[in-house]
């Protein structure tokens, strides 16, 4: 697997959501992707990241570099 250098959130999905595992990146907007374990949506949503950035690039838009010190709400 390859090294994720943007930050993940994995939280899991509610049975009426599908159920399994959610992965967002909270420095891409929209960018995310699922699967059945939190394993699979971290596998999934390098495809998603690599996706966001060349669609940002096609379309001229900045790719914001990955946060450093993502804080986690309490």
């Amino acid at each position: 697997m390859k090294e994720l250098l943007y930050p993940v959130v994995i939280r899991p999905l509610s049975e009426e959501d599908g159920g399994g595992f959610l992965a967002t990146v909270p420095d891409l907007p929209g960018c995310m992707s699922d699967g059945e374990a939190p394993e699979e949506a971290i596998i999934n949503v390098q495809d998603a990241i690599a996706t966001w950035i060349e669609a940002a690039g096609d379309m001229g838009h900045a790719v914001p570099p990955p946060s450093t010190d993502l804080k986690l709400a309490s």
